[in-house]
């Protein structure tokens, strides 16, 4: 039997800004790809992760009304977030795959994002969030970063187009660099 506590019926709100989202989207929104991009956030309170997730994504995708989350990985469950002024609603579900986020917009616009673990490796984020933003990617977002492991999916993941920018048009580290600074 669930208990429920104080912190899952409370609105939460983030007190300071939030920060920069690593955050990488499928530069077309095209609705034939598997998943719209991926976010790497830098730790697991929803509180201090989520606003500036949300926030992005509102600057390009549309007003975010819901996240639906996969109840693993999160340190707290909080059903509401306050984000400048507005409640969202959060649902954290077991039925979610790990690894996945999906944001529902307030036109009903769905954006499904690989969720990258805070503790993996840079090199490996980097090349999951290349994958998941690729428009011709296949892998679901609980595999992903396992497939990037793989030399033939690391290798077309860093011969990969350079097309998917992150918000606010900058670069996660070296492996995103052309190739003529990455020592190719």
């Amino acid at each position: 039997m669930k208990v429920a506590t104080a912190t899952t019926h409370m609105t939460i709100v983030s007190a300071p800004p939030p920060s920069a989202p690593r955050l990488r989207l499928e530069p077309t929104g095209s609705r034939r790809a598997l998943l719209d991009g991926a976010w790497w956030p830098r730790g697991t309170d929803p509180a201090a992760e989520l606003p500036g997730l949300v926030l992005a994504i509102d600057k390009l995708r549309g007003p975010v009304i819901r996240l639906v989350l996969a109840a693993a990985g999160w340190d707290s469950h909080p059903r509401r977030l306050n984000v400048h002024g507005r409640a969202l609603r959060l649902g954290y579900f077991t039925s979610q795959p790990l690894g996945l986020l999906t944001a529902i917009c307030a036109d009903n616009e769905r954006v499904d994002l690989l969720v990258v673990a805070p503790d993996t490796d840079s090199d490996t984020a980097d090349a999951a969030m290349i994958l998941a933003a690729t428009t011709t990617n296949r892998v679901h977002a609980q595999d992903i970063v396992l497939a990037v492991g793989t030399p033939a999916v690391r290798e077309a993941v860093d011969n990969a187009p350079e097309d998917a920018w992150e918000t606010d048009g900058g670069r996660l580290g070296p492996a995103l660099a052309p190739a003529e600074h990455r020592g190719a």
